[in-house]
């Protein structure tokens, strides 16, 4: 009778190896590995250029500023309200409605209406100009530019503090290659989440960057997912080569990794929508970050781990002394 498994002979009492059948069914990702390379090369590039030219577009809890808020008889447009009051010569306001359409939130860069002590009542006398004595005020909160800069400094080392202990916990968890290549796919997906928002003038405030500290955890749990799959098949496909083991990898986590990123976009694309202003900028950083992050934990950590010759001996447990010995008895 012929070897069921070609090219193979098995020692008695020993399973038939799985590695041929298992890695012709798995797709083959790393075929546009080279592509995907460039890609993200090119948006990193692009993203930290964006960075480095436009920078972000901090919001008052960075830069300091005034937050008004008014309330409208009548829902009100932001933008016809942004544009009444540049108009009267106050610019770089954003403008935008707060829980209803009737009331509206402006907020005040620095030194744009004088004394910060008069501004809700400056930017009231300009509204009741264009809408009548019937708007009102509801509050008027001054944020200090020292605040501001302190947010900032210690937002950025969250960050830096974020994604080294990542690194150490995938170290003591796989090894180092494995560490390295996860901290390349989250500064990856970080870097081009703030270019999106550098690129479309979005907001950068507090919650924006919860939202991209958010966006580090959930890259990091897809790429340990797949990471545990190449492990596990280093592990029992030992025959196969790594292109091959990482491509069974990615095919066997890819349904969970593709219905985990949809029923999380369909949350926060109606977050989006229907959550108001005061969570946009969070929403739009996590849906940036989830769309960046799926793909980074099936290219960007899959390909560095390849660039940095991962092998079999690397994961592989080593064997018990004697064990082959036992077999063959």
């Amino acid at each position: 009778m012929a070897d069921p498994t070609p090219g193979s002979r098995r020692r008695s009492g020993e399973s038939a190896p799985q590695v041929f059948w298992e890695t012709k069914l798995a797709v083959d990702f790393m075929r546009w590995r080279q592509l995907t390379l460039i890609l993200s090369t090119l948006l990193v590039v692009a993203s930290l250029a964006l960075l480095g030219v436009r920078g972000l577009n901090f919001g008052l809890d960075f830069t300091g500023g005034t937050l008004v808020e008014v309330h409208f008889p009548e829902p009100a447009d932001p933008q016809a309200v942004r544009l009444g009051l540049e108009a009267q010569g106050y610019g770089d306001l954003v403008v935008q409605n707060f829980g209803t359409a009737r009331d509206v939130l402006v907020r005040v860069p620095p030194d744009v209406v004088g004394e910060t002590a008069t501004v809700g009542d400056v930017i009231l006398e300009a509204l009741r100009a264009d809408y009548g004595d019937q708007v009102a005020l509801r509050r008027s909160e001054f944020v200090g530019p020292a605040v501001g800069e302190e947010l900032r400094e210690q937002g950025g080392l969250a960050m830096l503090a974020a994604l080294s202990l990542v690194m150490v916990y995938i170290m003591f968890r796989f090894t180092g290659k494995f560490a390295l290549s996860a901290v390349i796919a989250l500064v990856h997906d970080v870097i081009i989440t703030l270019g999106a928002f550098s690129l479309f003038r979005w907001s950068f405030d507090l919650p924006s960057l919860a939202a991209v500290l958010a966006v580090i955890g959930y890259s990091l749990n897809d790429t340990i997912v797949v990471a545990d799959r190449i492990r596990e098949n280093f592990r029992a496909l030992r025959r196969a080569e790594p292109i091959a083991v990482i491509n069974q990898a990615i095919s066997q986590s890819f349904g969970r990794t593709l219905v985990t990123s949809l029923t999380t976009l369909l949350v926060l694309i109606a977050l989006l929508l229907f959550g108001g202003s005061m969570i946009e900028g969070f929403a739009e950083a996590l849906v940036v970050g989830v769309l960046v992050g799926t793909y980074s934990s099936i290219y960007v950590a899959a390909n560095a781990l390849l660039l940095m010759g991962v092998e079999q001996k690397d994961l592989l447990v080593p064997e018990k002394e004697g064990q082959d010995q036992d077999a063959l008895l």
